[in-house]
């Protein structure tokens, strides 16, 4: 039997994309439906069609950076072989990132939900989540590092990933502030002489 209704005449990988780029550059509350439908190139029906509201949206458009943008941290976490090298990855990886001509600076989960308002308070819960999410990572890779006999036993696993989340995050806004790669190496530099030895 034949689809009914007419076929979408664009591209919904590309719009997501576009969508994605605006929500980065501006944040969820920044970015306006006009915004989003015209750097898309559809209009409002077949936006609400395609991806339902401007949440839904910006869920996907998350999802999508973290498909695309936003992976270089967890390849880190997951494939250097010991906690003090993922680490170190994780962040001069992210700083290249955050700094990559042709794309909006810093990170899209740690700067789209920096402004809310009630109504959008579940992106802002959303967006906690994820940075939750990686701090969780980082810890788990850092309890690794115990087990594994390459970091202190007694090393306070929370609070390094605290510290490490914080330097990460860090290096986003200043990113989005205008700093360079060579600033941002500078301060990863200085945060790795914080690594816990023996």
């Amino acid at each position: 039997m034949a689809a009914r209704g007419r076929p979408r005449a664009f591209d919904r990988s590309a719009a997501l994309r576009r969508a994605m780029e605006v929500f980065w550059e501006h944040g969820y509350e920044g970015s306006s439906m006009s915004d989003l439908t015209t750097a898309m190139g559809i209009n409002s029906p077949s936006l609400y069609a395609a991806f339902g509201d401007k949440e839904a949206l910006f869920r996907a458009a998350v999802e999508l950076y973290g498909q695309t943008h936003g992976g270089d941290a967890e390849i880190a976490l997951r494939e250097q072989p010991t906690a003090r090298a993922s680490i170190e990855a994780m962040l001069r990886d992210s700083a290249l990132a955050y700094t990559a001509e042709g794309t909006p600076h810093g990170c899209m989960v740690v700067l789209a939900g920096s402004t809310y308002t009630a109504r959008s308070a579940p992106i802002r819960d959303f967006l906690v989540d994820k940075r939750r999410g990686r701090s969780g990572d980082i810890r788990r890779r850092l309890d690794r590092g115990v087990a594994d006999g390459d970091l202190p036993a007694d090393t306070d696993t929370a609070a390094l990933a605290t510290f490490y989340t914080t330097v990460l995050y860090g290096l986003s806004i200043q990113a989005r502030d205008g700093a360079t790669l060579a600033e941002l190496t500078q301060s990863i530099d200085t945060a790795m002489t914080a690594w816990p030895t023996e």
